[in-house]
């Protein structure tokens, strides 16, 4: 073994180890060791969370394709993939990985590489190892084609509302054109849009209004320590956060390089789904946030509420439309296909890390304390109302079930 293959091994196995890892160490198969590899990527990138889950829904998906072409685990539709049995699963998860991902985060190409190069130093050479390569670049290259034109690349043209000659804040507000990208499973963006937010002058708007203008607050009083960790615990946005808790089923005893090539894939597909669904529901009812209601209670014609000149919400608040919780979407979504894919069979314990709880561990005995979690930590944070979470964690729901059966016998 030369130099730089021992070096480039050593930074392989540091890099998917550091401090900014999140989830289990790499040692379930190699499916969820590369994905602790591109989401740690991801996170280097500092892509923010929509952009950076089609990424991971495109690495995902061609990881997918290229594992079951070799294998022929499950049926494949509308597949013109073939690929030698013989093929080593290693080696195309490796390079479906390296395509993908040179392809979406070149400015990461040195970390993507060193991945790439050590990985392929752990397989034996010969025809199962090219064959591997081969099918691998393949399908990355199919699946990069396919979402090439799926509306990521249309610009941004978000138009402020103002009074001509009035100022107004002059930050534009997150992917504003993310409706208008192609889903992968949905018919559209808006097929699970839900109902309207509760009208202002009504109890429950007041109910919202007061509880999280009580615990939300900067410096509340009422918010405990564990709800405070809870609140910081979920700030987090990338990708990881989600994918910790996959991890917690993937690595389950007696589970396929295929079937959790396949929970992935599905996973990632919903969660970039149901981005593009609540971002249409965001800009489609353009609610708005507690600290801009607070601010100005004194218009909302409801005197259950009042103002206050100064509020401020924990956590910064986030640059888009309050209703519904996105947090909220994707934890329903992630939710509803583990329930499917776990089945009649226990729940294993699941747990992930934060990014930005100092890499802290939570843990929960069942989806639906981490989907009531994550809406309550969104309260906590100080950024959204009681009625968008519990809208939220229903429409992820609906996503999830709809990506599962899409996925049935595929």
């Amino acid at each position: 073994m030369n130099v730089l293959t021992k070096f480039l091994r050593v930074q392989f196995w540091i890099f998917s180890s550091v401090v900014f890892s999140i989830g289990h160490p790499a040692q379930a198969d190699v499916i969820t060791d590369w994905n602790i590899t591109a989401r740690n990527i991801v996170v280097e990138s500092k892509l923010y969370a929509p952009p950076a889950n089609r990424v991971m829904a495109i690495v995902h998906t061609a990881v997918y394709k290229s594992v079951n072409s070799i294998t022929q685990e499950f049926p494949k539709k509308n597949s013109a993939l073939q690929a030698n049995q013989e093929a080593s699963v290693e080696a195309a998860v490796a390079a479906a990985n390296y395509t993908s991902l040179i392809k979406l985060l070149p400015d990461q190409h040195l970390k993507i590489k060193e991945a790439y190069v050590t990985a392929l130093e752990l397989i034996p050479d010969g025809a199962a190892k090219e064959s591997g390569i081969s099918i691998g670049v393949i399908a990355a290259e199919t699946v990069l084609a396919e979402r090439s034109k799926d509306g990521s690349e249309l610009a941004e043209v978000y138009r402020p509302h103002s009074a001509a000659g009035k100022y107004v804040p002059t930050v534009i507000p997150a992917v504003p054109q993310w409706p208008n990208r192609r889903p992968w499973l949905l018919s559209s963006a808006s097929q699970f849009r839900p109902i309207p937010p509760p009208t202002l002058d009504s109890q429950e708007w007041a109910k919202d209004f007061n509880e999280v203008k009580e615990i939300g607050e900067a410096e509340s009083t009422v918010r405990n320590q564990q709800q405070t960790e809870i609140a910081k615990f979920w700030e987090a946005t990338s990708p990881a956060i989600y994918h910790g808790i996959v991890h917690s089923v993937a690595k389950q005893t007696g589970r396929t390089a295929t079937q959790n090539a396949r929970l992935f894939a599905i996973v990632t597909q919903a969660i970039d789904d149901a981005m593009i669904a609540v971002f249409e529901a965001k800009y489609y009812y353009a609610f708005w946030r507690p600290i801009t209601a607070i601010r100005n209670a004194d218009i909302d014609n409801n005197d259950a509420t009042e103002r206050d000149a100064s509020w401020k919400s924990y956590i910064p608040t986030p640059m888009h439309p309050e209703y519904p919780c996105a947090h909220c979407v994707v934890a329903g979504t992630v939710g509803a296909i583990l329930k499917a894919e776990v089945g009649e069979n226990p729940m294993p314990l699941l747990t992930t890390r934060s990014d930005t709880a100092n890499n802290a561990m939570r843990s929960w005995p069942d989806i639906e304390s981490f989907v009531q979690e994550v809406s309550e930590a969104r309260i906590y944070d100080g950024v959204h109302y009681r009625s968008s979470t519990v809208v939220g964690s229903l429409m992820g729901e609906k996503i999830g079930e709809l990506a599962v059966r899409k996925h049935q016998g595929n």
